[in-house]
């Protein structure tokens, strides 16, 4: 991992560029932009008047344009679009230059809004585009082959060739628009959004400056690159950033991604506690919220979609913390995206899937490109057997971001319920590129090549699952009973002792009913191969399962008769043994390979 830039030795000129670069933005009315320079600068000292930094220069252009400009910006801060590209026409300055094609852009944008929401389904706002996007984009290129462009109106052409599609283009231009304001965010964040890899990463020319690296650690997150990004926000806290909420968002979200639940919710309670009046990323904490309730992945390799199965004490103490959550954001602001996201997953969790997916099309109406609201809504169609409007929620958080592996994964196990096992391959292989790391998707994997018939693929699926740590404890018991099926019962009985040592190191068989299935086959395998102390081991645990106790008694009462014959235990000790584990001896079990599976999966 790269070093910090050095800039930032010196926090208090940090804080001059960022007072500076929000009053840029601030006059050309990039609000989100003005947000997170904004809370940056807050998380700095203040600098004492004599340091403030001086206004941005001020040209013969701009006193020529300064009444048009102040005029057409109260409009402008007016949402009248239209009304403020008017006042703007024959303007020379930068300003108001970039004031008038951003008008023009914000009036098509919401007329495109006002046409989907009148007149059709959220799920086919891709239909309608924005009339005013070819035209600028004519402008603004004649413009930029004259190098007339600033970064302000760099950053414009970049967000016009994204919306058209036409992405290479997009990328040299944002590159372009870092280089010529390296301080505004909003470029580096479009950026983030058309970088598909972190080679793609590699090869992009940045500038030198100490806003690169907030860029690349939000990067190492979209790339599931967990651990190179919570180290770049740790170096950024380290450097001075430490009451940053933004980084504590980002490093709450990057736990989040890495399924490290109690350290993500720790942060955004933390973070509450800092900004109660919060509303960014709360979608992502009720995502929380709703799988610490539920205590299930938020997505079944079964079935596809969020369970909100769980009676106990968790459910009791954290459901109410939903509740209130979405309550509080219903009182802050009703009509923000993340809290219909969070009432969305507040009535999944009751099981009011038709209320949920209400919710979650609230939310695309308020904004179309929301990524969250898309993949929950498929998850919620999936609940209601709805697979063709799942795979068209689906489709569209892809067209939003392709590198949701969540979108990916859903799509699989929407074409494994309509029995499409090729495309099922495909798409669960498009989610296992974007996490190689998560055992979820290497199930499946295996899962679809077991019906393929691919049954060495579906091994070394379900081995590589176990290897990188196999957070349903579902791996080796399928890679078990695969080779119970091919009549391997040497790798079978080693498959299901090191799932047995697994499940009882951590103390709860109690909670694994499929602990039984693998008791009975060692008990029947050491008793075929005459190790009979090791199968009266197995017969005598499979008599506390009910599912198993009666097996387990007539396997006890056949041992006895053969011992009352005078038939002796073999001595083979090429066999595995299992006697480590249930005698609560602490020897682990030798982790034996079934084959070569150190490959990574195809």
């Amino acid at each position: 991992m790269a070093a910090l830039s050095t800039e930032f030795g010196d926090l208090v000129q940090i804080k001059k560029q960022l007072i500076y670069v929000i009053t840029l933005c601030k006059e050309r009315g990039l609000v989100h932009s003005v947000k997170w320079a904004s809370e940056l600068a807050f998380a700095l000292d203040p600098l004492p008047i004599n340091q403030l930094p001086p206004s941005p220069p001020f040209t013969e252009e701009d006193a020529q344009d300064l009444d048009a400009l102040g005029l057409a910006k109260s409009y402008f801060d007016l949402k009248e679009y239209d009304r403020a590209a008017y006042f703007l026409r024959g303007c020379r300055s930068q300003k108001a230059y970039f004031l008038y094609m951003y008008s023009r852009y914000l009036s098509g944008e919401k007329k495109k809004d006002d046409e989907t929401v009148d007149s059709l389904g959220p799920l086919e706002k891709g239909q309608v585009r924005n009339e005013a996007l070819r035209e600028l984009r004519v402008e603004l290129s004649k413009k930029h082959q004259a190098g007339e462009l600033d970064g302000f109106t760099l950053y414009l052409y970049g967000v016009v060739l994204r919306k058209l599609d036409l992405l290479k283009e997009a990328v040299d231009v944002f590159v372009e628009a870092t280089h010529a304001l390296p301080l505004h965010w909003g470029a580096w964040l479009e950026l983030c959004n058309l970088i598909t890899n972190i080679e793609m990463l590699k090869a992009l020319s940045l500038p030198d400056c100490w806003i690169r690296d907030f860029f690349l650690a939000h990067m190492y997150t979209e790339l599931q690159m967990i651990k190179e990004a919570l180290q770049k926000y740790q170096s950024l806290i380290d450097a001075g950033f430490s009451k940053s909420t933004y980084i504590i968002s980002q490093i709450a979200v990057a736990y989040h991604n890495i399924r490290d639940i109690d350290q993500a919710l720790s942060l955004f309670n933390e973070l509450r506690g800092q900004d109660p009046y919060r509303i960014e990323n709360m979608d992502t904490f009720s995502n929380l919220l709703y799988v610490r309730v539920s205590q299930t992945p938020r997505f079944s390799t079964k079935t596809g979609t969020r369970q909100s199965s769980g009676l106990g004490p968790v459910l009791n103490s954290m459901k109410p913390e939903l509740s209130y959550l979405a309550h509080n954001l219903v009182e802050i602001d009703k009509y923000r995206v993340e809290t219909c996201c969070v009432i969305g997953n507040y009535y999944s969790l009751r099981s009011q899937h038709e209320k949920a997916a209400l919710y979650f099309q609230r939310a695309l109406k308020l904004n179309p490109r929301c990524l969250g609201a898309w993949t929950l809504m498929g998850h919620e169609y999936m609940e209601m057997k709805n697979t063709s409007a799942a795979i068209q929620a689906y489709r569209h958080a892809i067209e939003v971001n392709k590198r949701d592996y969540r979108a990916w994964y859903g799509l699989g196990q929407t074409y494994e319920i309509l029995k499409m096992p090729f495309y099922c391959l495909y798409y669960y292989r498009r989610a296992h590129q974007l996490r190689p790391n998560d055992s979820r998707m290497l199930v499946a994997l295996g899962e679809c090549y077991e019906r393929l018939s691919q049954q060495v693929e579906a091994k070394k699926c379900y081995w590589r699952a176990y290897s990188v740590g196999d957070v349903e404890r579902m791996a080796l018991l399928k890679l078990a009973k695969l080779h119970e099926q091919l009549n391997e019962s040497d790798e079978a009985a080693h498959c299901y002792i090191i799932y047995i040592e697994g499940i009882f190191s951590c103390g709860e068989q109690l909670e694994h009913v499929e602990v039984s299935t693998a008791l009975r086959y060692l008990g029947q395998y050491y008793f075929k191969n005459k190790r009979y102390d090791e199968a009266s081991l197995c017969a005598q645990r499979c008599c506390d399962y009910n599912d198993a106790r009666e097996e387990g008694k007539a396997l006890l009462r056949q041992i006895s008769q053969v011992r009352d014959q005078g038939e002796a235990s073999s001595a083979d000790l090429s066999l595995p043994c299992v006697f480590g584990s249930l005698s609560n001896n602490n020897t682990p079990v030798r982790r034996v390979s079934p084959l070569d599976l150190s490959s990574v999966t195809p």
